[in-house]
């Protein structure tokens, strides 16, 4: 839905107006939810911020949610055709654990179903290694989880990676064929039938002592991509004992999906979201960490 202001004022002003039944606290929620943007997408959140005679806003109908079924773990973003919430490390994202723990898929799907009343459930459109936290988007129905599939390689996806030692080129890309060995082990071969082409971009953030925190892009997604080029410049990360890395301690493979930016295949706004950098991940203490 879209308002254009009749007058310079605020934007609660200008949606009081609009609104005329409306509360103060209605439209309060509405700001501060996020649910009304900009004409280039950037949401409003500020009750006093000032809108111009003319200009145009976006009223992106979220549900409201002071009443709300909790979700299992942190949304960063909501609406009636997608959820993304925060996966921390340890939990599969999708298939059967073996364990008396549930995928985040199973229990993203309780959520949807409680939260809909039965008329929805979770759809997968990408995935997390089991040991990676990070964001990750699901679609309540199998449609939109189609239409975000089909334009995936749009998607702007950043992960930070602590590896082990120092890169002697501050920025730069890391190309190879990946194909799976035994033991389900990711490997770096030459072109071939069976082989995928794989990329990944990288930039320095900051030079600890014995270790280096990288922003990563992707501009492919293939199974342990990142994990499987940093084992191959001789700086694997942290934790990643799987693909070289040190195995005096036992721990949390230090890799983190802190942004996920794309359009959305309905309201056709661009929705960017963002995860903090995770408690202790720069940590790296004397003894073996436990997580699940």
């Amino acid at each position: 839905m879209k308002i254009t202001a009749k007058k310079t004022a605020t934007v609660s002003e200008i949606l009081l107006d609009e609104f005329g039944s409306a509360s103060k606290t209605k439209v309060k929620k509405l700001i501060t939810s996020g649910s009304i943007r900009l004409e280039n997408g950037k949401a409003i959140r500020k009750a006093e911020y000032i809108i111009q005679q003319g200009q145009t806003l976006e009223y992106i109908k979220y549900k409201d949610t002071s009443n709300k079924v909790r979700a299992p773990y942190q949304v960063v973003f909501e609406d009636e055709y997608f959820v993304a919430v925060i996966k921390p490390a340890g939990v599969l994202t999708h298939g059967d654990t073996g364990k008396k723990n549930v995928s985040l898929l199973q229990q993203m799907t309780e959520y949807v179903k409680e939260e809909s009343r039965g008329k929805k459930r979770a759809f997968i459109i990408h995935r997390l290694d089991r040991e990676v936290s990070g964001i990750i988007l699901l679609a309540k129905s199998e449609e939109m989880m189609q239409l975000m599939k089909e334009n995936w390689q749009d998607t702007e996806k950043l992960y930070y990676a602590l590896v082990e030692g120092h890169p002697e080129v501050e920025e730069g890309s890391i190309k190879s064929w990946l194909k799976e060995g035994p033991h389900q082990i990711m490997m770096s071969v030459p072109e071939s039938e069976e082989a995928k082409y794989a990329v990944t971009h990288y930039k320095i953030l900051e030079k600890l002592k014995d270790h280096c925190l990288l922003e990563v892009k992707l501009e492919t997604g293939r199974k342990n991509q990142i994990r499987v080029h940093f084992a191959d410049m001789g700086y694997p990360i942290v934790g990643d004992r799987r693909y070289g890395a040190d195995d005096t301690y036992e721990r949390q493979i230090r890799l983190h999906a802190f942004l996920l930016s794309f359009t959305h295949p309905v309201s056709k706004q661009l929705i960017e979201l963002k995860s903090n950098i995770p408690p202790n991940f720069l940590k790296l203490k004397e003894e073996d960490e436990k997580y699940k």
